[in-house]
């Protein structure tokens, strides 16, 4: 074997770069957790000083200050001493309620990363894994990741796509918000149409009874209401708008799943689908986000749709040619992507 030493090290070095974020991850999360990127915020500080604010021990704060200005996470200002954050970084890090938070990210990935060794064994047999046997950091890092970017353009931009949709709600629609998770959809569409309702159904039990308390504290527990249930069954007719937030890619029966929204949709109403961002060829993945996609789809959503009955595995990077397919299966005559993010395609599909 003759090896190409540039190319090795090149290669050795894009292994460095990766061995770093895979550590940093945890290191985020702690900062998630303590708030140590909002304390950061409130200015520069040295180690003890951001120790004082957190309530931390001094010597664990410099080392992760350290590596996280390795990482360009945080600035370093050698002549004093003090790290900061600046408007971009405290903007994406510190504010969990935001329109960007990009720690909820990494819960979600250590919380996926602790089922390691049930999906090395799928690998061997072949078998699923669902959704409701991950660790509980995979339903709240999965809300901290994807709550912000539906913050950000849920009402300001896809709704108002969508053919003559947000005048109905305003006026008073009934919506059905399938794969809820733990209500964040819902409950930002309850709070923006004070006159609309939202049921929200899941199958996972516990994601159900958290979307319920959160509703509750959000104040909107009257209109916004939650059931257990699959995507193939949940109840209700009539509905306005139906839609699936970043889910009928890990569905084990996506077919099934729009037959029955079809069914369960008015005969003027609108499904709303928004899938991850991406092509319909492989080689058009072969980038920074599709790479995400594709291994958060490894441990989360193949396994998952591989442990339900249907026979497919969409993945997180189907594609827009999967999701029209499976609408138009389903009798949906009308279909169109209305709007994208760098982490989204959003489609609407009519009858």
């Amino acid at each position: 074997m003759t090896v190409d030493q540039d190319k090795l090290m090149a290669f050795i070095g894009r292994f460095a770069g990766d061995l770093g974020a895979t550590m940093a991850a945890g290191s985020v999360v702690v900062g998630h957790r303590l708030g140590l990127y909002r304390a950061l915020a409130e200015g520069p500080a040295t180690p003890e000083q951001l120790a004082e604010r957190a309530g931390c021990s001094p010597r664990y704060i410099a080392e992760w200050l350290r590596g996280q200005a390795a990482g360009g996470y945080v600035g370093y200002d050698p002549a004093t001493g003090t790290f900061a954050l600046d408007e971009e970084q405290a903007f994406a890090l510190a504010d969990p309620a935001g329109p960007v938070y990009l720690p909820g990210a990494f819960v979600l990935a250590l919380g996926a990363l602790k089922a390691e060794p049930e999906i090395t064994e799928s690998f061997r047999t072949g078998a699923g894994f669902g959704w409701n046997e991950q660790d509980t950091d995979v339903f709240d890092g999965c809300e901290l990741f994807f709550r912000p970017g539906y913050l950000a353009n849920l009402v300001s931009s896809w709704i108002p796509a969508l053919d003559g949709v947000e005048d109905k709600l305003r006026a008073g629609a009934r919506v059905a918000d399938v794969g809820t998770g733990l209500g964040a959809s819902a409950v930002l569409m309850a709070q923006a149409y004070p006159e609309s309702t939202i049921s929200g159904s899941d199958y996972h039990d516990g994601s159900i009874e958290q979307a319920r308390k959160r509703a509750a504290d959000a104040g909107v527990g009257n209109r916004a209401t939650f059931e257990v249930a699959s995507a193939q069954a949940f109840t209700g007719s009539g509905y306005d708008l139906v839609t699936t937030f970043d889910c009928l890619h890990d569905m084990g029966d996506p077919p099934g799943a729009a037959r029955h929204i079809r069914e369960a949709l008015a005969p003027d109403g609108t499904w709303l689908i928004v899938e991850p961002a991406a092509t319909d060829t492989v080689e058009g993945n072969l980038n920074p986000v599709g790479r995400i996609y594709y291994t958060f789809s490894t441990f989360l959503c193949v396994p998952n749709a591989l442990s339900q009955p249907g026979g497919y595995s969409l993945g997180a990077q189907a594609g827009e040619e999967a999701v029209r397919r499976i609408t138009t299966g389903a009798g949906f005559t009308r279909f169109r992507r209305v709007a994208e993010t760098p982490f989204n395609n959003v489609y609407e599909a009519r009858p």
